[in-house]
């Protein structure tokens, strides 16, 4: 009975509102992106998965600093809502919608196909997009669809643009993963849906970890193209990226992260950081937390050889045969 006395006591209840403030406060980071007065005009620019979330709000940056923003979204309807929306807020009409589905190498192709054609430069591309929870599935590609979604589609995707890229240096990749990639394994027959166990997150996990892999992989080619290579962990955000999740986990995460957790604002911080802050110029091959602080990656993101052999598995697994 005295516990009962404790939690039903008034000064319980203001600490915890107390701690949920100063909790809501201490998450953000040190770094204001609308602080930062770095300007895009004349700058083309690329987020996938820009149509909600994390990805909506780095576009909508990068439309209030000037840029030419290409949404690379797989919904039309909610693209285009999430275009008009940019527009209206920003007053910049140069934001547009490209359709594409990461989990296909042949729509990757198509879209970079598009690009290709239709963009002189490219000096930001951020690979945003990201599924997890999902149950298993294998594409026409005979890849896992998570795997395929999370990494190879934007694997390909960079690689594909690359040329564009190093001809509009200096330019940017950030490449979003997760702390979570600390939890992931390495195994190969993954890519194929092979040897995994789907509960939670544990397939996001290896996905983000093999970005983060091929991300460091991608720096160290690209040394001295002018061209920089980042990835960055949002932190733990409030999107949509558990819609795949059961009911009750969703609520509980929901119940939770109103308090804890960071808003899908907050959570493009770290991204936007890597893409336009001036002290990033020339970093590359970085991991970034959410507070936008460099961080070492999990061990098996810092080992260079297996860096390699990654980085080539992906490049067979992608080659149009």
């Amino acid at each position: 009975m005295a516990w009962l006395d404790i939690l039903y006591h008034p000064i319980w209840a203001v600490s915890t509102a107390l701690l949920a403030l100063v909790v809501r406060i201490q998450r953000r980071g040190n770094w204001d992106p609308q602080a930062c007065t770095v300007q895009l005009k004349g700058k083309t620019t690329i987020v996938t998965g820009a149509n909600t979330g994390i990805g909506k709000f780095i576009a909508l940056d990068f439309a209030r600093r000037g840029a030419r923003v290409i949404l690379a979204c797989r919904s039309e309807p909610r693209g285009t809502a999430a275009l008009e929306e940019i527009r209206e807020k920003t007053g910049n009409s140069d934001v547009h919608l490209r359709l594409v589905d990461l989990s296909s190498l042949d729509s990757v192709r198509e879209f970079a196909a598009r690009i290709l054609e239709e963009e002189k430069a490219l000096h930001i591309l951020v690979n945003n997009a990201g599924v997890s929870g999902l149950p298993r599935g294998i594409t026409k590609d005979g890849l896992e669809v998570s795997f395929a979604t999370n990494h190879l589609g934007p694997f390909l995707l960079t690689n594909l643009l690359l040329d564009l890229i190093k001809r509009s240096a200096p330019a940017r990749i950030v490449n979003l993963s997760s702390v979570n990639h600390k939890k992931g394994h390495v195994d190969f027959s993954h890519f194929h849906g092979e040897n995994l166990t789907y509960y939670m997150d544990k397939v996001y996990n290896h996905t983000k970890l093999h970005n983060v892999i091929c991300t460091n992989e991608l720096a160290r080619r690209l040394e001295g193209t002018g061209v920089t290579a980042n990835s960055v962990h949002p932190g733990i955000v409030m999107t949509e990226v558990l819609r795949h999740y059961p009911l009750i986990v969703r609520l509980i995460f929901n119940l939770i992260g109103f308090f804890f957790f960071k808003s899908a604002e907050e959570g493009a911080v770290s991204s936007i950081y890597c893409a336009v802050a001036e002290e990033m110029e020339g970093i590359t091959g970085k991991y970034f937390d959410c507070d936008c602080s460099l961080t070492l990656p999990g061990p098996l993101a810092r080992d260079a050889a297996l860096a390699v052999k990654d980085f080539e598995v992906c490049e067979r697994l992608t080659s149009k045969l």
